[in-house]
């Protein structure tokens, strides 16, 4: 898929849009636009990475999986972001699963490319070290709130990141992924669910999901998710669900 003018002078992606106009004006030749599929996989552990993805509204889950199979999701990215940090960081090689959660868009790039942009473009570097930053605070908060916080709460923050990243009240998701990504058992989403459900916050039904009441949600949400929004508001500017308006 090619950049139309439009893409070009107004991107989708945060990060790229973030960049001086001429760093970014050097970098379109090198990004390609590409359809991310549902359950797409974009790397794998142990795998080298050859391409890096900049969202646009797809949600990409980074997946960390245990020997027995189980999963749990370490952090989200979309449209504020970037799938590939190893690149990043100097490194090709990474320990996680990327893994399309919501199917979109994204402006891929080879990564042997964008690291050589990264030793000539200190705005390019200052975007990327900040939002790994950003990811770094979302990885270590979630992992502080999935051994302390009540399932409904985690599955409250959950529900309103996607939300953020989707820009929109209404998204599909099936209760099997969601357990697999809060790593729970299905009955504890259900239950979880259902406590937000008769309380008027969400409607949830064969996999679509409705916030009807943000406010409540975000009241009933654990301090992380402020935490994470906050941090991405210094690093960045923005909040996700902001940026637009």
């Amino acid at each position: 898929m090619s950049l139309n003018k439009n893409a070009l002078e107004q991107p989708a992606n945060h990060l790229l849009a973030a960049l001086p106009y001429s760093d970014y004006e050097r970098l379109v030749p090198h990004l390609k636009l590409v359809k991310l599929s549902n359950r797409q996989i974009l790397h794998e552990p142990g795998e080298a990475i050859a391409y890096v993805y900049f969202p646009n509204k797809a949600v990409v889950s980074v997946i960390t999986t245990m020997e027995d199979g189980s999963t749990v999701e370490a952090g989200l990215v979309s449209n504020e972001g970037m799938v590939g940090i190893p690149v990043i960081l100097g490194d090709n090689i990474t320990s996680t699963t990327a893994l399309v959660q919501v199917p979109d868009s994204a402006m891929q790039m080879d990564a042997d490319i964008l690291r050589s942009e990264l030793n000539h473009g200190t705005a390019l570097k200052s975007v990327l070290l900040r939002y790994v930053q950003g990811m770094y605070t979302q990885i270590a908060q979630g992992s502080a709130c999935n051994r302390l916080h009540k399932l409904e709460r985690r599955l409250a923050r959950w529900l309103l990141t996607v939300s953020d990243r989707l820009e929109s009240e209404e998204f599909s998701l099936t209760q099997e992924f969601i357990s697999q990504m809060l790593g729970v058992r299905r009955a504890g989403v259900t239950e979880a669910a259902n406590i937000l459900s008769e309380a008027g916050m969400i409607s949830y039904r064969r996999g679509q999901i409705n916030i009807l009441n943000r406010e409540a949600l975000e009241k009933t949400s654990c301090e992380c998710y402020q935490i994470i929004e906050d941090e991405y508001v210094r690093l960045l500017g923005l909040l996700p669900n902001k940026r637009t308006k």
